[in-house]
């Protein structure tokens, strides 16, 4: 039995297309199980006895947590801790999902799992916070870290530039911040690569496309495929600015690189170059649209 928290959000609903996909035994929560409270969660798995829990519950508003940490520490700290107690006493395993934003953004080569965390801001920090707790009381635990996550589900940066493209000849996007677009289904797929592996390879990996761009190169794709698709009627000016220029209340990590050799080694995974997965991206939006 798979717990899968956070199925309502925009990773989460494609974790559990995948588990009904592969016909495999879960039940799911979103807010109707609050993991930032022990007791709720302790009464699920008491009720539910899942094998494997995976937490896809998030405070991800970068910027709002810089004045609502109390609140993202919650979500992303003491939740993490609770569902690892509860995991500890039943024997089940835990799949936990992190980000880049727990390192500062000041390297220059892909971030590997075993590099120290030292991040900038709020949303970082509890996330770290989070990812620390979970380890100290259910050694059993995967943590998966990825970066410029997009999908149907959700409100995305493809969708904000599809939807500004066609509204203005000239968009200005950010140019000195370098990472690796990545399609919510293909992390997704790797998350339940765990458990139908049974995999008992517990520590912290990184999943996120291959590749890597700016966010100025990715806006360019977007809207190189938005125009072959027809998505686009006509070009729009994608201008270079820097992260001066675009002021925001957390600071951005100029490189968000991560090393995938880990979870490659681990699970025997081919992972797909991020212009792939923005292709599948639009192919899965059209069927959707249908």
């Amino acid at each position: 039995m798979i717990w899968l928290i956070g199925n309502k959000g925009m990773l989460g609903q494609e974790v559990e297309s995948i588990l009904k996909l592969g016909n495999l035994e879960y039940c799911a929560s979103d807010i109707d199980v609050d993991i930032t409270v022990r007791e709720p969660v302790d009464k699920f798995v008491a009720g539910h006895k899942p094998d494997w829990i995976v937490n896809c519950a998030a405070y991800t508003a970068v910027d709002q947590a810089e004045t609502d940490e109390a609140r993202a520490r919650q979500i992303n700290a003491d939740g993490p801790e609770n569902i690892g107690r509860a995991a500890a006493e039943v024997g089940a395993r835990v799949i936990h999902i992190s980000t880049d934003y727990v390192f500062d953004g000041q390297g220059s080569r892909p971030y590997e799992a075993t590099d120290p965390v030292a991040p900038a801001g709020a949303y970082g920090r509890t996330k770290a916070e989070g990812e620390r707790r979970l380890q100290r009381v259910c050694p059993n635990s995967f943590i998966v870290r990825t970066a410029w996550l997009y999908g149907v589900g959700g409100k995305n940066f493809v969708e904000t530039m599809l939807r500004v493209m066609s509204e203005r000849d000239e968009v200005r996007v950010v140019s000195d911040q370098r990472g690796s677009p990545t399609y919510a289904v293909d992390l997704a797929t790797a998350i339940v690569e765990f458990v139908t592996r049974d995999s008992s390879d517990f520590g912290i990996y990184h999943y996120t496309n291959e590749g890597e761009t700016t966010w100025h190169g990715f806006a360019e794709e977007i809207e190189r495929q938005g125009l072959e698709r027809g998505l686009l009627t006509a070009a729009c000016d994608v201008v270079a600015i820097t992260s001066a220029d675009y002021p925001t209340p957390a600071a951005r990590p100029h490189y968000s690189v991560l090393s995938k050799k880990a979870i490659r080694d681990a699970l025997g995974i081919v992972i797909p170059d991020w212009h792939d997965g923005l292709s599948r991206y639009f192919d899965q939006r059209s069927n959707h649209a249908e």
